[in-house]
């Protein structure tokens, strides 16, 4: 994957602000949807750029899926933070996601079910 292929990657208002809310963590697709108010297929397709393009990689748990940043870009993703940091929605959009968590409404906030104790012999 060349640095032209990742700069594609970041070239749209949309993966930047898919890439703004990876910066800190892993995250489900079904809450990036609700943070960023956009549809199911819309999203995805985004992020399956971002995966094309070496940025983000994706982990299958039970029906659902986790996005987070390609750890190898931690460079690049310093800078985006900065960047994010000045731009009004992108602050917003974090905002959001802290209100979402806060609320309860993302799954990054759901509280595991207790583990499963064995049965006593």
């Amino acid at each position: 994957m060349d640095v032209a292929e990742r700069f594609r990657g970041l070239a749209d208002p949309t993966r930047l602000r898919l890439m703004n809310l990876l910066a800190d963590g892993e995250l489900c697709g079904c809450d990036i949807q609700y943070v960023l108010g956009l549809s199911q297929p819309n999203v995805s397709r985004h992020l399956n750029y971002l995966k094309r393009s070496g940025l983000v990689r994706d982990t299958r748990r039970g029906f659902r899926v986790f996005y987070s940043v390609q750890p190898a870009h931690g460079p690049l993703l310093d800078y985006l933070r900065a960047a994010f940091r000045r731009e009004p929605q992108f602050r917003l959009d974090r905002q959001r996601l802290k209100a979402a968590i806060r609320n309860g409404a993302c799954t990054v906030s759901e509280v595991p079910p207790p583990a499963k104790k064995g049965k006593p012999s």
